[in-house]
């Protein structure tokens, strides 16, 4: 295990290959990735649509193989049962079974991410006071509104306490005070020693809540921004990001 990485993506490639009448077709997803998250950061990804966010993502949880290249969780290769333990996962859309009240919904998850049967209860009303749903986890989830699906969506990725939370677009669609309980969310997160890695289209949340920003250009990480290249600097890392998309090219980070 390499203990300077929380996560490790090297030389990261995905070529998505389709057939199609007896033709076939060849697109990228994401091209010669290397970045080293390290332990107790938060590391956002930001990109256009389109431009390989949600396949990394994917190859970072195993859900796609990687073409070439490789990554780690904490040392471990992903897709295999110690990197899964490792990671707790919210997707943009959260799903539940919408007749189901948040603390089945729980207890169903907990289940599936082998929770000690003993501990399970305790464990879920932590997560449920943790992201401030107490109160309503008793009524079905067909009730709740965005930012209360989102907040259950959470407290699943953290029920069996992973020491890795990926977020896929975890703001989207959240008004004002969702989207502040989110950031306050993360931000407490990471203060008890989790290492954070999200996608975002918003630049002014990930720039209240990083410490590294990465910017991928058409499936390749084009620059990985630290947090003084913009703190105190309001609208600065817009201005990085707008330059660094609008030049397209892809600049040696390491």
């Amino acid at each position: 295990m390499n203990p300077s990485s929380a996560l490790r993506l090297e030389n990261l490639t995905k070529v998505y290959r389709r057939s199609h009448l007896g033709r076939v077709k060849l697109s990228r997803g994401v091209e010669n990735i290397s970045v080293d998250i390290r332990p107790e950061e938060v590391f956002g990804l930001l990109g256009l649509n389109g431009s390989g966010k949600t396949t990394t993502i994917k190859l970072i949880l195993g859900l796609l193989f990687p073409t070439t290249g490789k990554v780690e969780v904490l040392g471990h290769p992903a897709g295999g049962m110690e990197a899964k333990r490792s990671i707790g996962y919210l997707p943009e859309v959260p799903y539940f079974y919408k007749y189901l009240s948040a603390r089945e919904v729980l207890f169903f998850y907990g289940r599936l991410s082998g929770v000690d049967a003993a501990s399970l209860p305790r464990r879920v009303e932590e997560v449920l006071s943790t992201v401030r749903m107490a109160a309503h986890a008793d009524r079905p989830m067909r009730e709740y509104s965005k930012g209360m699906l989102q907040r259950i969506g959470l407290a699943q990725a953290m029920l069996h306490d992973p020491r890795l939370l990926v977020f896929d677009e975890p703001v989207t669609g959240l008004d004002p005070l969702g989207l502040r309980e989110m950031r306050e969310l993360l931000l407490s997160l990471n203060k008890a020693g989790k290492t954070v890695f999200f996608s975002s289209h918003s630049i002014s949340e990930v720039e209240k809540v990083c410490h590294r920003v990465g910017i991928l250009v058409n499936g390749r990480l084009a620059r990985v921004v630290e947090q003084g290249e913009w703190a105190g600097k309001e609208g600065h890392l817009e201005e990085i990001f707008v330059e660094t998309v609008s030049s397209g090219g892809a600049a040696e980070v390491f």
